[in-house]
């Protein structure tokens, strides 16, 4: 048999060993589990393969094969790259080069995911110096197979040069930029096991900086170098060995490396663990929620042991002199630490438990507490029973606390994250941790509110004005602002109880505020914000905002400015603390028309149709002249629109629709006009031409081919039987080529229409990953309005690309006319309210066939 066949033998032998070896060790950790020996044992299998590859290639004897990151560190994962340097004792001759690349090809052959590097001792050093990444996977590199001498340089030179301190202040910075990245918290609801804060890498920057100073290898070094207690290195033992199990599975089950619990993977995960879902209805619990609530309470232990240990295993390698200041008997300032003067201080002094937080909002420069602190603090969380929060001492605490001028986030973050938050508000204990199966949430329940806080907080602060100018103009004027926090923190404590959690919650919050001495008026304003927390946001959303009923109804919800402009702030904190993709200028805007006409009628303007046509239509003309137009120029083209028309839109739109079409009204062609959207988000579009039957489905197509969402639409059709329809229209590329799209709009919807094509067939969009993982089940509601001349149609459904022209064709094929379309997307929900009206709607029967069509085309 020639070499280039036995090699190829060889090759298939150590593939089905790799495979026949990996599937016993999937099953034994399957029935098992013991997640720690099934990645040595991998890592032992992966190791005798590679040595024998190594061995039948004839390497030159100063070579040797190392394993560096996770694999040197003695773990593989199912899905895990083998990262490997090879090590040369010189730079290699053409024939070692031919053998190393066969290496590596004999590697990847083997069906290994290598992460390969070919250095020598110099250039290791040499990159080392230059990338904390490669010094820290060569921090834990071990010899495979190979020249044993020449590793043992290559750990000689790499120690000697070693900074310990440069390295702590390289890993620290690095874990600082890692958890910005996943918003500084560990309770997003698809967390990285790996990465985010609380994670494994957490778990792995400890014992790489405790080993790079010498301090540690292991838990149980650290214990017995005092850094940590023996407690406290069993609960890490224990949360590691959690976190590598879950990580496990995930590779197992996804079959690639994968380390985000995503939706799609959390219930099959959870019941590898055995969890099942409990109860039925709004009270069942699913299996995943368990196991993501054990998730995260571990992820918190993590937190706040990371802290403790790298404060420790920093005042080892930074000693400095100790500045002690004293700030009362029971606290001192430690280097800008707050450090407790009795190691006892909470036990015999329990309100201190609050005080500590409170001393934190008065002393800005205070960087945190000392390690000792913040774990007897930890374990002074049970001292707060009913007892500590009947104590006036404490309740005039956390009421201070509640008002501090600063640091007020800050302080209620430390308080959750060390516990004491839910043991001091029992009914918040229980949405620690709790998941949100919806489908714009991406946090926890009460990282929710502590988004919505802190949101309401940067709204005073003079360094984010720039944000929401508009609601730091409001609060500035506000009285008693931390009022408004009182409510942000109790908004959605009342989740998860079954019930309407918004009036459950009241009752939560009246019981705080009277058990806080806080005053009659102000209870009511707090104990409104919770109750019509969504109010706002669905009057703006899902109302017409130019019925004067709609307005005067909620005038009489809110009853003052005072509340009005509290619950404003309100919504566009909690809208914003829900997920990044849920707001938009567009609901801006919406929720800032709504405050603006509502504070109008409650200064006593009346809001009725004839003056609200009035002022627009003056508006209006006052820009116009500004373009330079002739008195009677818009007089043609306003004589042909109802008051429909003006009350639907704004003064600066009317202008801009006049100023394209005062002179082409009786042109024949369809004009399309397109312009960047005032409210600094997507495009405007309008178009005008003859109205025909299946006019909205056809532009709605035409979005839909090029991957536009359609945030808004206004239907109108003109006395003379024209279409002056206007759209909203927004997709990411637009603010980098904003012309040419325009111009592309503009030209294309214009040849559409001028030469109408048959309408496409709609097409089922592909749904989100979100969206197949939790699908909703389709909502179609039809009734006439309130005075019987239209009917409103009500739909809910998950969000795909295409869903409003499948609602339009349908709409088409049964001659409905649309008067007005409001489409609010809230992550990967759509809930549209559609005006329509039509010969056919008068037949009940037609319309149960109507609705039952709608359902077929929103199914998932």
């Amino acid at each position: 048999m020639t070499a280039a066949a036995l090699k190829v033998q060889l090759r298939d032998l150590l593939k089905q060993r790799l495979k026949a070896e990996r599937a016993v060790l999937v099953d034994a950790f399957r029935s098992e589990g013991m997640p720690e020996k099934f990645l040595r044992c991998l890592r032992q299998s992966v190791d005798a393969v590679l040595t024998e590859a190594w061995d039948s290639l004839g390497l030159p004897a100063n070579t040797a094969l190392v394993g560096v990151g996770g694999y040197g560190r003695g773990e593989l994962f199912p899905g895990s790259d083998i990262d490997v340097l090879i090590l040369l004792g010189e730079p290699p001759d053409a024939a070692t080069t031919c053998k190393l690349e066969e290496l590596v090809q004999m590697l990847w052959d083997l069906g290994l995911e290598i992460g390969s590097s070919i250095r020598t001792v110099d250039e290791c050093m040499s990159e080392s110096k230059a990338d904390i990444t490669v010094q820290t996977s060569l921090l834990e590199a071990r010899l495979v197979t190979g020249d044993a001498d020449l590793f043992e340089q290559l750990q000689e030179r790499y120690q000697a040069a070693l900074d310990p301190q440069a390295f702590f202040n390289a890993k620290a910075a690095e874990m600082r930029l890692r958890h910005a990245k996943y918003e500084d918290t560990a309770f997003s609801l698809e967390p990285n096991v790996k990465e985010s804060p609380g994670g494994l890498r957490d778990l792995q920057v400890i014992l790489w900086v405790a080993k790079a100073a010498g301090l540690a290898n292991s838990w149980g070094q650290l214990a017995t170098r005092g850094l940590i207690t023996q407690t406290e290195a069993r609960q890490l033992m224990e949360k590691e060995r959690a976190f590598k199990d879950i990580r496990i599975r995930l590779h197992l089950h996804t079959g690639r490396r994968e380390d985000r619990l995503v939706f799609d993977v959390q219930t099959p995960i959870a019941e590898s663990f055995g969890l099942k879902a409990t109860g039925e209805g709004i009270n069942m619990r699913r299996a995943s929620e368990y196991l993501m609530q054990r998730y995260y309470w571990a992820a918190k232990t993590v937190t706040q042991l990371n802290t403790i240990m790298l404060q420790n295993i920093e005042a080892q390698l930074f000693p400095q002199s100790c500045s002690v200041v004293p700030i009362n008997e029971r606290f001192n300032d430690v280097n800008d630490f707050i450090d407790i003067a009795d190691d006892d201080t909470f036990v015999t002094t329990p309100s201190s438990v609050l005080e500590v937080f409170l001393l934190m909002t008065e002393r800005p420069h205070i960087k945190g507490m000392t390690a000792r602190t913040i774990r007897a603090l930890w374990h002074a969380r049970f001292e707060i029973d009913a007892k500590f929060r009947e104590d006036p001492v404490n309740r005039a605490l956390f009421l201070r606390i509640l008002q501090a001028p600063v640091g007020l986030v800050h302080a209620l973050r430390r308080m959750n994250d060390t516990s004491i938050l839910g043991r001091y508000l029992p009914n918040f204990r229980r949405i620690v941790g709790m998941m949100q199966h919806d489908l714009f949430h991406v946090y926890t329940v009460d990282q929710h509110i502590m988004m919505v806080v802190r949101n309401m907080r940067r709204f005073t602060m003079t360094e984010h004005a720039h944000e929401y100018p508009f609601c730091s103009q409001l609060i500035a004027n506000f009285p008693r602002r931390w009022l408004l926090f009182v409510g942000a923190l109790f908004h959605d404590i009342a989740k998860g109880r079954g019930g309407d959690h918004s009036k459950l919650g009241t009752m939560d919050v009246a019981q705080f505020c009277e058990d806080h001495g806080i005053g009659s008026a102000d209870t009511e304003l707090v104990v409104f914000l919770v109750e019509h927390h969504l109010t706002m946001s669905q009057v703006a959303q899902k109302q017409d905002l130019s019925d004067p009923d709609v307005i005067g109804a909620f005038a009489k919800t809110v009853k003052d400015e005072r509340h009005l402009t509290a619950l404003y702030l309100l919504t566009v904190a909690d809208i914003r603390g829900t997920s990044p993709k849920v707001w938009n200028a567009w609901k801006a805007k919406l929720l800032e028309d709504l405050y603006r006409i509502t504070l109008r009628v409650l200064g006593g303007e009346e809001h009725s149709a004839d003056r609200e046509l009035k002022n627009r239509q003056e508006e209006a003309m006052a820009t116009l002249r500004l373009y330079g137009l002739h008195a009677n120029a818009h007089d043609k083209l306003w004589q042909q629109l109802d008051v429909a028309y003006f009350l639907r839109h704004d003064a600066s739109d009317i202008a801009w629709q006049t100023r394209c079409l005062w002179d082409r009204m009786d042109s024949g062609k369809p004009v399309v006009k397109c312009r960047l959207a005032p409210i600094g988000e997507g495009l405007q579009v309008v178009v005008y031409t003859q109205d025909q039957p299946d006019l909205f489905a056809r532009i709605c197509s035409y979005f839909d081919r090029k991957n536009f969402s359609i945030l808004d639409a206004k239907i109108h059709t003109t006395r003379h039987g024209y279409a002056l329809d206007t759209f909203l229209v927004t997709e990411q590329s637009f603010a980098k080529s904003y012309r040419d799209i325009i111009s592309l709009i503009e030209h294309e919807v214009c040849e559409l229409l001028t030469n109408p094509a048959p309408l496409p067939a709609p097409t089922r969009g592909r749904l989100s990953r979100l969206s197949r993982t939790f699908p909703m089940t389709p909502t179609v509601d039809l009734r006439p309005d309130e005075r019987g001349q239209y009917y409103l149609l009500s739909i809910a459904a998950n969000d795909r690309t295409g869903l409003l022209y499948s609602i339009a064709s349908v709409l088409t094929r049964y001659r409905i006319s649309l008067h007005t379309a409001k489409i609010m997307t809230l992550g990967e929900r759509v809930e549209d309210v559609f005006l329509v009206d039509g010969p056919t709607l008068n037949n009940s029967r037609t319309q149960i066939q109507l609705e039952t069509d709608l359902l077929e085309a929103l199914k998932v």
